[in-house]
């Protein structure tokens, strides 16, 4: 999934590519993805695109005002959904339901320079907003703050009261925006804390190691994701991972072996000797292997 790092660089690669070109035409091809009808997509042709702006996860892609109102084509990119720069892209509009693409934003002419949405596999969650404020996603209405801007004394605020484990309450998007499942993984890891932890009862100690591996973590992902092209971006994000997706690799700190604690749609991974005193945690699913 798309996590802060990866759509703050699609935003810096879209302000770097797609700024002042007009809009020729936007092909939907899955009225799935679409959550708004008013104003219609057709709504963005001729309009200038001005920027590109992130919030938490979502991505927002701004236009210039007709008379009337200024427009912004806002999308969450869910588990499988990317976006995908082209230089030139076929003028016939696409057959709905048919392949990874979900809509298509032609700039300059038809057939010419712009950008597709797409997601793979079978569970389409990608969604569209055409909207006249972000604020107007719901999504972006329920956000907390966001990661990168939070201080040290804001943490404290997200912590105190909350009994929930760190794993959860990081990725909760209601809480802390920006933070999926890779990054909180790679944030507790090098905090050194367990994802069971609870917030609220963490010392002073393991609050300054969180705030300090939570600013480094995000700002050196998105320090080696801003000016990849949105193609190498995902491979950029693998390879800057330490223990996420590595269940069964030596720990590149410790060298012991990463575990993996998975449940019915996702997974997360941890060290043992660097996270949880040694001890592996508890994975329902190979418990009930063993029985």
């Amino acid at each position: 999934m798309p996590e802060l790092p990866e759509v703050e660089a699609l935003a810096h690669h879209l302000r770097e590519h797609a700024v002042y070109r007009p809009v020729a035409r936007v092909d939907l091809a899955s009225m799935s993805a679409l959550k708004t009808f008013d104003p219609p997509v057709s709504a963005l042709t001729g309009r200038i695109v001005t920027g590109a702006s992130r919030f938490g996860k979502f991505l927002s892609v701004d236009f210039a005002d007709r008379p009337g109102e200024p427009l912004h084509l806002v999308t969450h990119l869910s588990r499988a959904g990317w976006l995908r720069w082209h230089s030139t892209a076929g003028s016939t509009p696409p057959k709905p339901g048919r392949g990874p693409l979900q809509l298509r934003v032609h700039l300059d002419t038809v057939g010419g320079p712009g950008f597709d949405l797409t997601e793979a596999g079978t569970q389409k969650r990608l969604a569209v907003y055409l909207v006249p404020d972000p604020a107007q996603v719901p999504g972006i209405a329920r956000l907390g703050p966001d990661a990168l801007e939070l201080t040290r004394s804001g943490l404290d605020g997200v912590l105190d009261g909350d009994n929930r484990r760190l794993k959860t309450l990081l990725a909760d998007q209601r809480t802390l925006a920006g933070i999926g499942n890779a990054y909180s993984d790679e944030i507790l890891h090098t905090a050194r804390l367990s994802p069971y932890a609870v917030g609220s009862r963490l010392d002073e100690a393991a609050r300054d190691r969180l705030f300090e591996a939570l600013r480094g973590v995000l700002t050196d992902a998105v320090e080696r994701s801003v000016g990849q092209g949105a193609a190498e971006l995902k491979g950029e994000k693998r390879s800057g991972l330490r223990v996420h997706a590595r269940t069964g690799l030596p720990c590149p700190v410790c060298g012991d072996t990463v575990r993996e604690v998975s449940f019915a749609e996702r997974s997360f991974q941890y060290c043992p000797t660097c996270q949880t005193g040694g001890k592996p945690l508890a994975d329902r699913r190979l418990s009930r292997l063993v029985r």
